[in-house]
């Protein structure tokens, strides 16, 4: 679990009830239902006009990698490359059958097959690159919708302002509508920029950056199962593989 992400929509939540209640404020001068169906129904009728079945359904299964992300392990990667490359230099390239058949990742299980089956190292990187790449995409579309969400997000509290202002103008002969005219112009604009800044754009970052460690375990991949293919000393290879640590 990334508790840094929890802690996070915790002190969002935090700083704007807490800096609300230090003005004077009250939580129920937040709660408006006619800014919240505003915002958000405007907002996903948006997202859900440019993207596809599919990718919305995708990007919603996402959501989960904000609080539990998919377990990459850089370090382990490597210490598996390693213990390829001492067992090819051992007993060849055949004798990594049958860790193949074993490897529980796909990326690097596929990599395996394609040492065994004796491919050339390029043609090896040539389909891992297109399968990093492809993947690489499939995951950014949804991180994408996502931004698309704090794009619009603002923009359609700003509507919502504009109808509650237009709801305060019709009403200047009644008193008593223009404070929920007035309050839904403004709670709408704090909805958006709120959703948009404090959701959608934070969302979209944190699933890039799982993306980029995502890609950067596979391009270690790459680089490990090619030198594997061109023979290359284990302690070499582990040299090699050392850049790809992150801190």
């Amino acid at each position: 679990m990334d508790f840094l992400s929890v802690v996070g929509v915790i002190l969002a939540f935090a700083a704007i009830l807490g800096g609300n209640y230090l003005e004077g404020g009250h939580i129920s001068s937040l709660v408006n239902v006619p800014a919240t169906l505003i915002v958000l129904g405007g907002t996903f009728a948006a997202v859900s006009l440019q993207t596809s079945f599919v990718l919305l359904k995708r990007t919603l299964r996402m959501l989960l990698w904000v609080i539990v992300p998919p377990y990459v392990n850089i370090e382990g990667g490597m210490e598996k490359v390693i213990s390829w490359s001492m067992r090819a230099r051992k007993e060849g390239l055949l004798g990594l059958e049958a860790l193949a058949e074993k490897e529980p990742e796909p990326f690097a299980k596929k990599g395996l097959q394609l040492l065994v089956d004796g491919q050339e190292p390029e043609g090896i990187r040539r389909v891992l690159e297109m399968d990093l790449d492809s993947q690489e995409q499939y995951s950014l579309e949804a991180a994408n919708v996502y931004e698309a969400m704090g794009g619009y997000s603002p923009t359609i509290g700003i509507i919502g302002a504009v109808m509650g202002l237009i709801h305060v103008m019709s009403n200047l002969e009644d008193p008593a509508s223009l404070g929920t005219g007035i309050a839904t112009a403004f709670v709408a604009t704090i909805y958006g920029v709120a959703f948009a800044n404090l959701f959608a754009f934070p969302v979209a970052n944190k699933l890039k950056e799982v993306i980029k460690r995502q890609s950067i375990y596979r391009e270690m991949m790459i680089e490990g199962i090619i030198s594997i293919a061109e023979g290359e000393n284990p302690r070499v290879i582990d040299l090699k593989l050392k850049g790809f640590q992150m801190p």
